[in-house]
């Protein structure tokens, strides 16, 4: 007899009979994402003293930026991809477009691991570059571009799957380290599943996934479609990171773990800081001035179209090819300094662990998530402010965030050294070293945010 099925199982097995329902769901997303992005595009810019209750613009800056991007990367801790599986516009159009499609196979060029690196490092800079934060034109041109090519990649090697989400999604790589912390995943009993008869269909599994192998959430789009297949696939819970615990050799590639630790810890602190350090400011003005003295004057010119750099003159905010080239190099320095420091970090820990140190620096993936959530809820919170809401607890909020995620970075670092029956002394000392590695972004914003004023 059947073992009965958990409230949870239940709530999985609800999805995979209501797929219908679902994809209204998807489809009401995509039209609301269709108007958020195309619409403000070509409405002229907002007054300084335009409300969200009257401007589409400002409203769809904050639904996207200050409610849909930071709490999307909430939702990756705590219910792993339901966002991809259920709510993501890109998915839902690139797999309804591969369904007439040519269905090409996937070339050998699409499946390289290192694109999701690319993919966030890419966008992340040219984001920057166009202030897309800031205005719509940007947004337009890198969330609509995306939707173009997920729509495209579809079209030619979809099959109704989602080729364009498993492989060349800017952000699959930062869902999938993130989905590895969440308490909520699908889990396979193999034993279970091996006791049905062979004949069964396949499930319809959209990212492309072997099933019966499944045993990590990192590239799970927690759809539901699977829930129930042959008795053996349940919507369950497990301990926060405790896959992170889990892991062994082979779980986590290469450039995962250089998207981990440069591009999510180093290069995002990058992106959400440049503007709070005066160390930028002043740097870029000594270069200025010896530019002019030289009498080099190219760099200063602010000629670039805004779709190469941000140039809008009727609101005086334009870049020079100065403010450009250092945009660049302040990113690609704070990738080389937090993600350099972390990468020796965890290969010193992997040595006296006799471990592999892209294991080990999975033990930093909360506070990569930390670092995301508190950038990203700077643009929330600047939108708010310019509502006239002002939250006086956020220096103590943010410092407990950080402490969290430290504390949480420790103890997944030391749950991963006692699995491998890692000596006590050897243990101490790579722990130590991770626990420094996850140290220095806390630093960096404590200073960057000024956290510890007033105590």
């Amino acid at each position: 007899m059947d073992a009965p099925r958990t409230r949870l199982a239940r709530a999985g097995d609800w999805m995979a009979r209501n797929r219908a329902r679902i994809a209204l769901l998807q489809w009401a997303i995509v039209l609301l994402y269709f108007v958020l992005v195309a619409v403000p595009a070509f409405l002229p810019l907002p007054p300084e003293d335009a409300r969200m209750a009257d401007n589409l613009t400002r409203f769809a800056q904050l639904a996207f930026w200050g409610v849909w991007w930071p709490f999307v990367i909430a939702s990756m801790l705590l219910v792993g991809r339901f966002w991809c599986g259920v709510m993501c516009p890109e998915g839902a159009l690139t797999e309804f477009a591969g369904r007439p499609g040519k269905g090409l196979p996937i070339p050998r060029w699409m499946r390289w691991p290192g694109w999701p690196l690319v993919g966030f490092l890419g966008t992340t800079l040219y984001g920057q570059l166009i202030s897309v934060y800031e205005y719509p034109g940007p947004v337009l041109v890198i969330l609509g571009g995306s939707t173009v090519a997920a729509i495209a990649v579809g079209i030619v090697y979809g099959r109704g799957k989602r080729v364009w989400c498993r492989y060349l999604c800017p952000v699959t790589g930062v869902f999938a380290l993130l989905a590895r912390l969440a308490p909520l995943h699908f889990k396979v009993d193999r034993a279970a599943w091996d006791l049905q008869p062979a004949h069964i269909p396949a499930v319809d599994c959209p990212p492309l996934l072997n099933v019966h192998a499944l045993a990590s959430a990192a590239q799970c789009h927690s759809c539901g479609r699977c829930s129930g297949h042959r008795d053996a696939v349940a919507l369950s819970l497990r301990w926060p990171g405790s896959e992170i615990v889990a892991s062994k050799p082979g779980d986590v590639g290469h450039y995962e773990a250089l998207l981990l630790l440069y591009g999510m810890l180093g290069f995002a602190i990058g992106a959400f800081q440049w503007t709070l350090t005066p160390g930028f400011v002043a740097a870029k003005q000594w270069l200025a001035t010896w530019l002019v003295e030289q009498g080099i004057l190219w760099p200063l010119a602010s000629n670039a179209p805004w779709w190469v750099l941000t140039h809008y003159a009727e609101v005086s905010d334009v870049f020079s090819w100065l403010d450009g080239a250092g945009i660049v190099a302040w990113l690609v320095g704070s990738a080389l300094l937090v993600g350099g420091f972390a990468h020796l970090a965890a290969m010193g820990a992997a040595r006296l662990a006799r471990a592999d140190w892209k294991v080990l620096a999975l033990a930093l993936v909360p506070m990569a998530a930390a670092n995301l959530f508190l950038g990203l809820s700077m643009l929330t919170l600047t939108q708010l402010r310019s509502e006239g809401l002002v939250f006086h607890w956020l220096p103590q909020a943010r410092l407990t965030l950080l402490a969290v995620a430290w504390l949480g970075c420790v103890a997944l670092s030391t749950g991963q050294l006692r699995r491998a029956g890692t000596p006590p002394w050897r243990s101490a000392a790579a722990a130590t070293l991770v626990a420094a590695a996850a140290a220095l972004p806390v630093l960096l914003w404590v200073r960057a945010l000024d956290l510890l004023a007033g105590m």
